[in-house]
């Protein structure tokens, strides 16, 4: 159910609706489609308004995905659920690719450097597995991850 305008205000087209979600930050072109649909626009308008954006140059799947790619990376989260995020919006596969080529990150040394924002080295198997569990959650590889609990140090280039 749509909400009834303010006073004084006439109400939002579709694309002026995309447009104030696309000022708030990124979208790609699913999740815009989808928080539209959620505002109550029939799917074909919404396809149009996003499609026209893309047009425009104010909706990019490949810039959302660079901007989640590097938000991700400074929150300390790995690879695996970066590219799960961008997967579940709807991101193109080779897009994601690209996105992660753009950014030089040594994942193993951010592995490290998260694990070391919340805890010391494991004292025994029941940390060790929580540990674990932690960093495999915010999306690093199971090499890296037994490499930071080991406590093998990163090796800089």
């Amino acid at each position: 159910m749509e909400k009834p305008p303010k006073r004084g205000r006439p109400p939002l087209s579709t694309k002026g609706r995309a447009v104030r979600l696309l000022a708030r930050r990124e979208h790609s072109a699913v999740e815009l489609k989808r928080k539209l649909a959620w505002r109550g626009v029939d799917e074909a308008e919404a396809d149009k308004a996003v499609n026209e954006l893309a047009d425009d140059g104010w909706q990019s799947d490949q810039r959302y995905a660079e901007s989640m790619v590097r938000q991700r990376v400074m929150q300390g989260y790995g690879p695996l659920r970066i590219e799960a995020e961008l997967e579940q919006s709807g991101v193109d596969s080779a897009l994601v690719r690209a996105a992660f080529a753009e950014i030089e990150c040594d994942w193993l040394q951010l592995a490290y450097e998260t694990h070391a924002r919340r805890f010391a080295a494991p004292g025994n198997a029941k940390e060790w597995q929580k540990q674990y569990s932690y960093l495999r959650m915010r999306g690093f590889q199971s090499d890296h991850i037994r490499s930071v609990l080991k406590g093998d140090p990163p090796v800089s280039d």
